[in-house]
């Protein structure tokens, strides 16, 4: 299990906290199985279907970690990706793509726009965990 360690400044207590992602996909199954495999592997995870929603959860709670699907209903992970880098408290926040329209367009398009990194879909269950377990513990460590 994978736990994020943070140390609070009062005095020398440390507190332990669940990494927290926010999994937005607009297919219901898949991104059911990220969250599955996410919080097997020790993450809180919680889930939106659409962009929409996706933005109004980033804007209302907090998240160490936010996954994009590409193409959804309305506004893209593109679109999204804008609006979370507009945000002050959202800009720091390592967005990945995990996508099945994957190109080297795309990736670059996605990397150009703060992406942390770009995973194709459909994934190995186990490169998908531990590369967002890696950027999650990287930017908890900066």
């Amino acid at each position: 299990m994978w736990t994020l360690h943070n140390t609070m400044n009062e005095g020398q207590n440390s507190r332990t906290a669940k990494a927290r992602i926010l999994v937005v996909d607009d297919e219901m199954g898949v991104a059911m199985t990220m969250a599955f495999l996410l919080t097997r592997a020790g993450c809180e995870s919680e889930t939106a279907l659409s962009a929409e929603k996706a933005l109004r959860l980033a804007q209302t709670k907090a998240f160490d970690l936010i996954t994009l699907d590409i193409d959804m209903p309305g506004s893209s992970g593109f679109d999204l990706i804008g609006h979370l880098r507009q945000i002050p408290h959202l800009k720091e926040i390592p967005v990945v793509f995990v996508s099945g329209n994957f190109s080297p367009e795309n990736q670059q398009r996605a990397l150009g726009l703060g992406a942390a990194d770009f995973i194709e879909k459909p994934f190995d269950a186990r490169n998908f965990v531990s590369r967002i377990l890696s950027l999650v513990e990287e930017t908890a460590l900066t």
